[in-house]
């Protein structure tokens, strides 16, 4: 079910990236548990790395991760949010 990896990270103003804390992507998964079952196939495994099953929609998952992760202050208003899927 969770064939993909995704990293995870929080691009800065100064262009440089961050894995995001395991802890935001585990808060988004949670709250996506009950509320987008869209996003039900996500596993958080570590600090910027998250595996997701082939139903989940990268192109809605950047925008929906980063407007979760502003309305919990944990992106500044400038920086943005890189999803990035690994090779298997």
């Amino acid at each position: 079910m969770f064939a993909r990896k995704l990293r995870i990270e929080r691009v800065d103003e100064a262009g440089q990236a961050h894995a995001c804390p395991i802890h935001w992507i585990d808060n988004f998964a949670m709250r996506n548990f009950t509320n987008d079952a869209i996003f039900d196939d996500t596993l958080p495994v570590e600090d910027g790395l998250l595996e997701a099953g082939f139903r989940v929609p990268l192109e809605d998952l950047r925008p929906a991760m980063e407007g979760w992760f502003r309305r919990k202050g944990y992106l500044k208003p400038a920086e943005t949010l890189r999803i990035t899927e690994l090779a298997g």
